[in-house]
């Protein structure tokens, strides 16, 4: 069986008060779209069809190749919209799924019920319905004596009867494709607002004697739909939470996770610690067995096992094995912290390599250098790497030590073993085994191997 999914995505969300549309506003660093539509991948076999219309280039922008874009212009209401989704699918599908974009707490597994709920179902369609005390404007469901649903009425024009009815609609419907080709061209137009509306499709199976079943979803947090910014605040607390009692299910410590913040996509391994107000983002990896925090700031970065990053902000910047980094530490773009590197507090690395052993001390500045394995950096060490107008590379070997206060002005090379002065002004390259000291630096002596002094 082939199922199909169409996500309502045009609308403008006024209520929003943005110049950004609405679905691509962020929960857990993930735009609202993005959300549903891993949701809707769980259930779906076929490519999704996700309708655009208002700054419809920004979302075909940031769908890509994920789904199909068609645009719904004018925009004339939900049934014109999931109409628009005919000559893409029709003949394609034998379900096909059809929700909002601003419904991202839905999980994958709640569309799969409804699928299953409509193969059962002798009628076109099958509904996802939740009881709640809070309406939030959403829909009554009005029943008929066999359970099956009768209508769908919209709150402004509920009567009191109906406006005390508990079960709302969600906005989550699977339909028998054919049935709803054919069903889309014959709503009429709402004489009320002028638009032709998704739920008169429940209307008209009623009509034909056809059952509508209603699958009723015990979460109703997972209903929530957003329609203002405090909506978008209010998903992003059950989102996070979502995610915080997953990694910890997975054998993740949070010492408080209302105080942690971990984005969608994220990965942590097990018996690792995060600490509070940590905020962990984007395409980030955690490896087993990390201290992370508190106060630890985290985007699109790689961590080996059995790290720890302290009170520390981490940039597209990588660190391997047995790392301890902070507090106060910043890596930057393009910083690589080999295994058990040492970073101490206010030190600042920047497309930058530090080979295995190398020990940073504090207050130090490393961009566009690479340094040897078991090399020590001391505290306040500047590698002048920008002449103004261009960056310049340091090269620095194994078993190096640079004295406190070195300024080592690229482009420049340090040979293995050498060392230079506290307060040194390095602005020529360094053999092996030379110790220079002085501003401008200069040679003093020729060193010998392991010489300790």
């Amino acid at each position: 069986m082939k199922v199909a999914a169409v996500l309502l995505a045009a609308g403008q969300g006024t209520r929003m008060k943005s110049n950004l549309p609405k679905v691509l506003h962020s929960l857990a660093g993930k735009p609202m779209l993005w959300h549903t539509l891993q949701a809707l991948n769980q259930a779906a076999t076929e490519k999704p069809v996700v309708i655009v219309g208002h700054e419809a280039s920004q979302v075909i922008e940031f769908v890509g190749d994920a789904a199909d874009c068609v645009l719904q212009e004018p925009q004339l209401g939900t049934g014109h919209a999931a109409m628009q989704a005919g000559p893409v699918l029709e003949g394609k599908s034998d379900y096909v799924i059809v929700t909002y974009a601003d419904m991202p707490l839905l999980r994958g597994q709640a569309f799969q019920q409804l699928v299953e709920t409509q193969k059962k179902n002798g009628g076109p369609i099958s509904m996802l319905t939740v009881v709640a005390e809070d309406p939030r404007g959403f829909g009554r469901i009005v029943r008929n004596d066999d359970g099956t649903v009768a209508a769908i009425v919209e709150e402004y024009v509920a009567t009191p009867e109906q406006k005390s009815i508990k079960e709302l609609n969600v906005g989550a419907y699977c339909f028998s494709a054919d049935w709803l080709w054919d069903a889309l061209g014959r709503i009429q137009k709402n004489p009320h607002k002028g638009e032709y509306y998704l739920t008169d499709t429940i209307e008209l199976a009623a009509r034909e004697g056809l059952a509508v079943q209603a699958l009723i979803h015990d979460d109703l947090l997972e209903t929530i739909g957003i329609n203002t910014r405090v909506h978008l605040a209010e998903a992003e607390a059950v989102l996070r939470r979502r995610i915080n009692q997953e990694l910890m299910l997975a054998g993740v410590t949070m010492i408080d996770p209302d105080s942690t913040y971990v984005e969608a996509g994220v990965a942590i391994g097990m018996d690792t610690l995060v600490m509070p107000n940590t905020y962990i983002q984007g395409s980030t990896t955690i490896g087993e067995g990390c201290e992370i925090g508190p106060n630890a700031h985290i985007r699109n970065s790689r961590i080996g096992n059995r790290c720890k990053v302290f009170m520390s902000v981490m940039e597209s910047a990588q660190l391997e094995d047995d790392v301890d980094v902070g507090p106060f530490a910043r890596l930057r773009k393009g910083a690589h912290l080999m295994d058990h590197v040492h970073m101490g507090n206010f030190g600042e690395v920047k497309d930058s390599t530090l080979g295995p052993g190398v020990k940073m001390g504090h207050f130090s500045y490393i961009g566009n250098a690479t340094i040897g394995a078991n090399t020590n950096i001391g505290a306040g060490t500047i590698t002048c790497n920008f002449d103004g107008k261009k960056k310049h590379a340091t090269e620095i070997g194994e078993d190096v030590f640079i004295g406190s206060d070195s300024m080592l002005v690229a482009p420049l090379k340090i040979g293995d073993r050498s060392r230079t002065g506290a307060g040194a002004v390095v602005t020529k390259n360094v053999p092996e085994d030379t110790l220079v000291v002085g501003m401008p630096a200069r040679a003093i002596r020729k060193l010998e191997k392991h010489d300790p002094d």
